[in-house]
């Protein structure tokens, strides 16, 4: 029999009570997400005070011209990219075997304890974590650099060597974030049916042939959805990171520089406003143009994991 279909008013009164309980949500993404999107036009504006965002004059794209004509939009680009992408496959890499390895814990106030102190760093500031790596590989007092020395080994100046931040960053950012992924991989481990463990068990498989057909299958979908929207932010670097880990050191900008520093320090020293915004819209589009692709592909490969 065909269900009938009822209008948007009819399910209003019907279903009231859950839809006084998405307002607030709905309201919340409409004042910070969507009203806000009204000043990409200050992209293609030269932004005064007196006129305001509206008033101000057109100047077409004239303030795409600082970015692309700096001569540092691939530099900074790649290494937004690049630096996101290494930190998705180890974020997800360490917070899929920390989430199995916690469900295979029997012990519940251990693995609580454990979970804790795994979601810890989450709540920790950047500025923190910067001043503790700068405690690490400070060159005349930092921990790292005093061992060496007891060893008669000479010390490592980490903060004139550009290379080596590629691993401290990508270090940093699994030890900042890798509590709070293993919590949403733990949720979805938690939700398999237990049947099937106990079915495995019966017919002889061990743990490790338990996680490769039972528990990485099922987490597929979770994985799929966390990588689809990780996509949608991979041209946004954490300038959070980037600025206070690094200390904005001018030594180690050709690998540590990336987008939202950039624009950061542009607009420290020029304060034009249009400038920043024709960046911020260059990120949202190129955003948006990746993660269309992305989710095209997962809707070839397997249509009922695709985010649309």
């Amino acid at each position: 029999m065909k269900q009938k279909k009822h209008s948007i008013f009819y399910d209003l009164k019907v279903n009231r009570t859950k839809w006084l309980m998405l307002l607030p949500s709905a309201l919340i993404l409409i004042l910070m997400c969507y009203i806000p999107m009204g000043g990409i036009v200050l992209a293609f504006k030269n932004f005064n005070y007196h006129d305001g965002i509206f008033g101000s004059p057109w100047v077409g794209f004239d303030n795409f011209e600082f970015f692309i004509k700096s001569g540092k939009i691939w530099s900074i680009t790649k290494n937004t990219i690049l630096y996101n992408i290494l930190f998705l496959i180890l974020g997800t890499f360490f917070a899929i075997m920390c989430a199995i390895l916690l469900a295979e814990l029997t012990n519940k106030f251990f693995k609580r304890l454990t979970q804790s102190l795994m979601f810890l760093p989450y709540f920790i500031s950047w500025v923190v974590v910067g001043a503790f790596i700068y405690s690490l590989f400070n060159y005349e007092f930092g921990a790292i650099n005093t061992l060496l020395e007891v060893f008669g080994k000479k010390p490592i100046d980490v903060y004139s060597n550009p290379a080596a931040w590629i691993p401290i960053l990508a270090a940093a950012s699994v030890f900042k974030g890798v509590g709070y992924s293993t919590t949403m991989y733990l949720a979805s481990i938690m939700s398999i049916d237990e049947e099937l463990y106990e079915a495995a068990s019966i017919d002889g498989a061990t743990m490790w042939q338990k996680i490769w057909n039972i528990t990485l299958p099922c987490i597929r979908p979770t994985i799929v959805i966390l990588f689809l929207l990780a996509i949608g932010t991979i041209m946004k670097g954490d300038f959070q990171m980037f600025w206070q880990v690094t200390g904005n050191n001018p030594m180690v900008y050709e690998v540590t520089d990336v987008i939202d520093t950039y624009v950061t320090r542009s607009m420290l020293s020029m304060q034009e406003y249009g400038m920043t915004a024709a960046v911020g819209f260059y990120q949202s589009v190129f955003s948006f143009i990746l993660i269309m692709i992305a989710n095209t592909i997962v809707k070839k490969v397997e249509p009922d994991y695709s985010l649309f």
